[in-house]
């Protein structure tokens, strides 16, 4: 079982509690935890926003679970409840949809025709087995649909564990990433990682990519070197043998590539994570798209986290200057951040994304859905500025089919 602290939430199981208001989807939490984590109240519509608890929990492990506002809020700050609860589904990996004894509303085959084109599967949970039984029309319709179904009481905590089973059951095999290079190293291969101290730096740590990386690199019994990219030659000249592999932060990509002898494999942080968040082969689109960019074009700068801003910021500074410098002038953009993801791109040649390290790949890959959905091509900051540096070929030797599909572009 992995420990708590040591699993990223963006590496979590994320279950979400779906339903009408006042099904107990709160209760319902409650009672698969054991903790009293969300306010219950017999008054509809307690919980107003999505609410995130990552924890563990036995026998499912490291999870994140999402209690959300009821399906069914009504007003106008309740469409801007519903449509927070709606963002949701592009982050789940599994959804538990709460209704009582008397069956689906129209509320609830919405969300379930949303969860079906996402592709998210999902548990139908009948609650307040203690008031009443479910009609047996509603079970005979889930028989039929054949969706799997417990009926409980979580206010007296009952059937918790056969409802952990199925969520083990049911949950996708996929939801966690693949290995970040297992595939690419063999054990005892020696890697470097190159990894600037500036000003973006967090004081007295290093950020998760590097670290997750790290952690992947010994898993696979690999030998790792870090250096600053100002020792960098100190550290090959070090070396009894050239490394298998060099990874870089994307930043320092042109100083890197002109230091690591061309038969050493080449490639950055950002670009591995490309491949473990989300799908590699379709943001080497976005890498064609972001050079024949022109004077009237604009782009959307994509931030999954938040935080503070500084002058030199990669994606709000950094990206649009080079892309003035090496491109051409005149290319607007538009930043948006955190959980945002606009549903119309109609606006944008291209988005240029983070490396979405605080997301779970789920929602990764829901964002690459939506862009490729509105015909607008995908590529990360890694990707970008290898392509801006004319260096992109080198940084996707690592990756044979991949780099073949950018050769026939």
């Amino acid at each position: 079982m992995s420990n708590l602290n040591k699993t990223p939430s963006s590496n979590r199981l994320h279950i979400s509690i779906f339903g009408k208001r006042n099904m107990g989807k709160s209760t319902l939490i409650n009672a698969i935890t054991g903790q009293n984590l969300a306010i219950v109240s017999d008054f509809a519509g307690t919980t107003t926003d999505p609410i995130y608890k990552a924890m563990e929990i036995l026998p499912i492990g490291p999870c994140v679970l999402i209690d959300t506002a009821g399906i069914d809020d009504v007003g106008a700050l309740g469409d801007l409840r519903i449509k927070k609860t709606m963002e949701v589904v592009r982050k789940t990996d599994i959804a538990l949809i709460t209704v009582d004894y008397n069956g689906f509303l129209e509320f609830d085959y919405n969300i379930i025709d949303i969860l079906n084109k996402n592709n998210t599967p999902f548990i139908v949970v009948i609650n307040k087995a203690d008031i009443e039984k479910p009609n047996s029309d509603f079970l005979t319709e889930l028989e039929n649909l054949n969706y799997p179904y417990i009926n409980l009481s979580a206010e007296q905590k009952d059937r918790m564990e056969d409802m952990k089973g199925l969520i083990i059951q049911h949950s996708p095999m996929e939801f966690e990433s693949p290995s970040i290079l297992g595939d690419l190293i063999e054990d005892g291969d020696h890697i470097v990682l190159v990894i600037p101290i500036d000003t973006g730096m967090p004081k007295g740590r290093i950020i998760l990519p590097q670290v997750q990386t790290m952690r992947d690199i010994l898993d696979n019994s690999g030998i790792i070197h870090t250096c600053k990219d100002t020792e960098l030659q100190a550290t090959l000249d070090g070396l009894k043998h050239p490394p298998k592999l060099v990874i870089t932060d994307s930043q320092a990509f042109e100083r890197v590539s002109a230091m690591v002898p061309e038969g050493v494999l080449l490639t950055s942080f950002s670009i591995l994570f490309a491949r473990y968040k989300g799908d590699l082969n379709r943001m080497v689109d976005g890498a064609k798209t972001l050079m024949s960019l022109k004077s009237g074009d604009k782009f959307l700068v994509s931030e999954a986290c938040t935080h503070h801003v500084q002058k030199d910021d990669i994606g709000r500074y950094k990206i649009p200057k080079w892309i003035d410098e090496k491109i051409d002038t005149g290319i607007d953009f538009d930043i948006v951040a955190g959980r945002d993801y606009p549903e119309n791109l109609k606006d944008y040649k291209l988005v240029i994304h983070c490396g979405g390290c605080t997301l779970n790949r789920k929602e990764m890959l829901g964002r690459i859905d939506i862009s490729y959905r509105e015909g607008v091509p995908i590529l990360n900051y890694g990707l970008c500025i290898a392509a801006l540096y004319g260096i992109l070929d080198r940084a996707l030797k690592p990756f044979p089919e991949v780099n073949e599909i950018w050769k026939k572009k």
